[in-house]
C-alpha cells in the first residue's frame, strides 16, 4: 500500500511549481508567446506542459515549506527571473517598433494608428508593420524555440535555490534596455535621411516660391520617398532583426548569471 505524508507532497510541490513560476513568468511577457491576444489557457496550460516536462531534469530542490515566508521567497524570485528574461526578448521588439515610430511621424504618419495588442494602446501604422516583420523574422529563425531552450539552460545558470537576485543581474537588463533608442534610431535612419533631404529641398522651394502651397505639396512627396526609402531598406532589416534575437538570447543567460 502505497501512503504519502506531508513531506513527499511538499517535495512534489516543491519540484514542480517553482520551475513552472519561472517558466509562466517568462511566457506572461515574452515576444508572440505572451502577446495577450494569446488565450491565458494556453500559456498557462503551455507552462504546465513545459515544467512537467524540465522539473525531472533539475537538481535537487532546496527542502522548504512551500506555504513558509522563505518558501514564498523563492517562489517570488522565480517569477522575477522569468519576468527578467522575457523582458530582455520583448526590448528588442520594443526597439524594431520604436523605428517604426520614428520612421512614420517623419513621413507625416502621425494621424494613422493601430490598436496593439500587448500594450492595451494605439501605435503609428508603420510601427505596427514594423513589429509584425519582427515577429515573423523572429518564428523563421525559430526565435521562439531558441527562447525556451535559454530558459531551461537558465535553471543551469541560476538554480533554484534560496540564494537572493543578485543586483547585477537587474543592472545588465538596464543595460540592455538602452538598445530601444540606439537600434530604434539605426533601423529608422535611411528613411529620416532621405526625408530630410526632401525637407530641406522643400524649405528652399518654398523659399524660391512662396506662392507654392507647400503643405499641399510636400505631404505626398515626403509620403512617396519615405515609402520608396523603406521598400529600399527592408531587405537589410532582416540581418538586423537576426542579430538582436541571438543578442537577446545571449542576455537572457548573462541575466540569469549575473544574478548569481
Amino acid at each position: 500500500m502505497i501512503t504519502l505524508n506531508s513531506a513527499d507532497l511538499n517535495a512534489w510541490l516543491i519540484s514542480f511549481f517553482w520551475p513552472a513560476a519561472r517558466i509562466l513568468g517568462l511566457l506572461s511577457v515574452a515576444p508572440v508567446l505572451g502577446n495577450l491576444a494569446v488565450p491565458v489557457r494556453v500559456k498557462v496550460g503551455l507552462g504546465i506542459l513545459i515544467a512537467l516536462v524540465v522539473a525531472p531534469t533539475l537538481e535537487p530542490l532546496p527542502t522548504i515549506e512551500p506555504a513558509s515566508a522563505p518558501g514564498l521567497l523563492v517562489l517570488g524570485q522565480q517569477i522575477m527571473i522569468g519576468l527578467a528574461m522575457g523582458f530582455a526578448m520583448r526590448i528588442i521588439f520594443s526597439a524594431i517598433e520604436l523605428a517604426g515610430e520614428i520612421a512614420g511621424l517623419q513621413m507625416g504618419l502621425g494621424f494613422a494608428t493601430f490598436f496593439t495588442p500587448h500594450s492595451d494602446g494605439s501605435s503609428l501604422v508603420l510601427g505596427r508593420f514594423l513589429g509584425l516583420l519582427g515577429t515573423l523574422a523572429f518564428l523563421s529563425f525559430n526565435g521562439h524555440l531558441l527562447m525556451l531552450s535559454a530558459l531551461i539552460d537558465s535553471f543551469n545558470a541560476f538554480p533554484i535555490s534560496t540564494e537572493p537576485f543578485s543586483n547585477m543581474g537587474w543592472k545588465r537588463l538596464a543595460e540592455w534596455g538602452s538598445i530601444i533608442f540606439s537600434v530604434g534610431l539605426q533601423l529608422a535612419l535611411p528613411v529620416v535621411a532621405a526625408l530630410l533631404i526632401v525637407n530641406l529641398a522643400l524649405g528652399i522651394l518654398t523659399r524660391a516660391s512662396p506662392q507654392l502651397n507647400i503643405f499641399a505639396v510636400g505631404f505626398p512627396i515626403t509620403l512617396m520617398v519615405g515609402m520608396v526609402a523603406l521598400m529600399l531598406s527592408l531587405p537589410h532589416f532582416t540581418p538586423v532583426i537576426e542579430r538582436l534575437i541571438t543578442e537577446g538570447l545571449q542576455t537572457m543567460l548573462e541575466v540569469a548569471h549575473s544574478a548569481r
